[in-house]
């Protein structure tokens, strides 16, 4: 696993550098293939490598974090710095991070990724980098602890992410029964709402935030 982690480190967090490097490991192993089997299709390795490192550069930090959920151990870490950098990412300036992870036998490992590298996980389209001096859940290889993935779901800022995107079926509700209270459908949208938020965030919400929405939940017009 350790071997396993350094690589898919290497191709995750220097994904444009992989590309030749790939395209070069497939020439020789097409080479060294094709001289032992006395077949040139062998050969063909090295157009495999070359679409590999391409896709690479899109998918390696995804592939990183996957195997990194599925075998990793946990750990805490924190971003102790962050900097933006002269890269782009979708018109987006690339922000560079330095962390430090906490491993479970208390080893202090100094690490660091990129809005384009960075391996989060459950794998979604959005890039939510925990802030600066807060601690975030990660997994890691114990051989090799610098390749890690966050574990967004885990942490106190993917918590509360998750929460605000959460209240916005409930805010939306809340705004049209203010419009209209006497509007039945916007009661029972607002019923709704309040108590699917609660069922999924009793726990992990705010306690005066659920106590306020328990609170008009009661208050709300008995349904028909």
């Amino acid at each position: 696993m350790t071997i396993l982690s350094a690589i898919l480190y290497f191709l995750s967090q220097h994904p444009i550098l992989s590309w030749p490097v790939l395209i070069l490991v497939g020439a020789l192993l097409g080479w060294a293939m094709a001289t032992w089997r006395r077949n040139a299709g062998w050969y063909g390795l090295m157009g495999f490598f070359f679409f590999f490192g391409i896709a690479n550069i899109f998918t390696g930090h995804i592939f990183n974090a996957l195997f990194l959920n599925a075998f990793g151990e946990t750990g805490a870490a924190v971003v102790t710095h962050s900097r933006e950098t002269s890269s782009t990412l979708n018109d987006q300036p690339v922000w560079a991070y330095d962390a430090v992870l906490k491993t479970a036998d208390g080893r202090d490992v100094v690490t660091g990724f990129t809005t384009m590298s960075a391996s989060l996980y459950p794998i979604t389209n959005e890039i939510l980098i925990p802030p600066e001096g807060e601690m975030f859940v990660a997994k890691y290889i114990p051989g090799f602890p610098r390749n890690i993935a966050i574990m967004r779901d885990l942490s106190p800022y993917g918590k509360a992410y998750r929460v605000g995107m959460d209240r916005g079926p409930v805010d939306k509700a809340a705004n049209q029964f203010a419009a209209s209270p006497g509007n039945a459908a916007f009661i029972a949208e607002y019923r709704g709402a309040l108590t699917a938020f609660l069922a999924k965030h009793r726990q992990d919400a705010d306690p005066a935030l659920v106590r306020d929405l328990e609170a008009r939940l009661e208050a709300l017009p008995p349904a028909d």
